[in-house]
């Protein structure tokens, strides 16, 4: 075997591609558990609907872990759809550069990259 087929994965994907995408995922993972590694921001629908749905909310996207080939094709659980309540929610991460200005150059890279998760009415998209 040569050092180019170890380098590959299944289904042809390059093992660094495979490591690169399970760091994003970790670090997105964090970001929606934890509320580290990045910004929570919420949308004034959200807001709206009082502290108390905040609150569930909120612990719903912690909890989320419906992710399949349809609705996370990269791997990355950078984005979810809910119903907290009756409502339905949409929650996404979205990787800036360090001064939020532009996108980031490395989402794998926490150094270089500032992570904001936002909350959403499904309405408001």
């Amino acid at each position: 075997m040569s050092p180019r087929d170890r380098r590959h994965g299944p289904a042809g994907r390059d093992i660094a591609d495979e490591v690169r995408r399970a760091l994003v995922r970790r670090l997105n993972d964090h970001l929606r558990r934890y509320w580290l590694g990045g910004r929570v921001m919420i949308t004034t629908g959200v807001a709206a609907l009082g502290p108390g749905f905040l609150e569930a909310a909120l612990a719903a996207v912690a909890t989320y872990d419906a992710f399949d080939r349809d609705n996370d094709p990269y791997g990355e659980h950078d984005v979810g759809a809910l119903t907290v309540a009756g409502v339905r929610l949409l929650w996404k991460v979205d990787y800036y550069d360090a001064t939020l200005s532009g996108g980031s150059p490395d989402p794998a890279d926490p150094s270089v990259t500032a992570r904001v998760l936002t909350l959403m009415l499904a309405s408001e998209r």
